[in-house]
């Protein structure tokens, strides 16, 4: 006799249990759904029910990989981040909840300014500056990053929630890049929104598994002490030799310049606070996410 879908699940809970995965009920039920298996809301009302062997032999596939630790959304390709859809792989960072701390901060200080313009540097998935320019609809929005592959994920991502008209593409080192529609210069922009790679990097091998081995090391490496990306930000933004015509366009040598949204590690506020207004910065607040630590700095010339 077949096993119930109550059977497979409970030794799909052991079995992650066993691999050491987090909230292996969780993850068992997710699988469950992707591989062609009840969702969860029905799970109460199907447990006696089979699986169809199809749906089985794609639900063993899936926890095989999950016990393996390859992460969750990289298994079933998508995730939600601030109530919108976006495929994930291993070619950028899993959109994390602590992100959404970032643009509900920048939601709120251009939610009335007539047609922002937003550039998300190092934007991986396109998680960021995808759901502001879903948010702001007249927002003109910019999504940069060094790596041509995430930037192919993330083209699909603004097409898929319907913004790819109102977003160009940007590829590069940091201000450095080039919009690769045109090939020229970023342009001047209103706010600037970045979760770059802040982790230390000796760090990076004490990271659980997920991370460490399945994300993109170039998303993850911020130097020795994680704080090389906002060095090179403050130093590039502060200049007044010429280095900031890429975010002035026509605008003149004393226009304003962005206000910077960057997401930090949870104890990197205080050493960021420093870089910047070390960097001439006039205006720098940390703010902390929903259980109280530092997670966004906001800097303001």
């Amino acid at each position: 006799m077949s096993a119930t879908i109550r059977e497979i699940l409970a030794r799909a809970v052991r079995r992650l249990e066993e691999a050491g995965v987090p909230d292996a009920s969780w993850d068992a039920k997710e699988l469950l759904e992707w591989a062609g298996g009840p969702d969860r809301s029905r799970l109460p009302l199907s447990g006696e029910e089979t699986l169809p062997d199809e749906a089985a032999m794609r639900f063993e596939e899936g926890l095989i990989r999950r016990e393996r630790r390859e992460p969750l959304q990289q298994i079933v390709g998508q995730t939600w981040f601030m109530g919108l859809p976006f495929r994930v792989s291993d070619r950028v960072l899993c959109p994390r909840p602590d992100t959404e701390n970032l643009v509900e901060l920048a939601l709120r200080r251009v939610e009335k300014t007539e047609a922002p313009r937003i550039l998300d540097l190092c934007c991986g998935s396109g998680c960021i500056g995808i759901s502001l320019a879903h948010f702001l609809p007249r927002a003109n929005v910019v999504l940069s990053d060094i790596s041509e592959e995430a930037l192919a994920l993330a083209r699909e991502n603004a097409a898929l929630n319907g913004v790819r008209e109102r977003i160009s593409f940007a590829c590069g080192d940091l201000l450095e890049a080039s919009l690769t529609e045109t090939g020229g210069p970023l342009g001047r922009f209103d706010i600037i929104c970045c979760n770059p790679p802040y982790i230390p990097g000796a760090e990076i091998g004490g990271l659980m598994p997920e991370v460490r081995d399945h994300e993109p090391r170039l998303a993850l490496d911020g130097g020795e002490d994680g704080l090389d990306f906002y060095r090179r930000l403050a130093a590039d933004l502060s200049g007044r030799d010429g280095k900031n015509a890429p975010l002035s366009g026509n605008a003149p040598a004393d226009a304003p310049l962005p206000i910077l949204f960057l997401e930090i590690g949870c104890e990197q506020g205080p050493a960021v606070r420093v870089l910047f207004e070390q960097a001439g910065w006039r205006r720098v607040s940390v703010h902390p996410d929903l259980a109280g630590l530092d997670r966004v700095v906001v800097c303001e010339a």
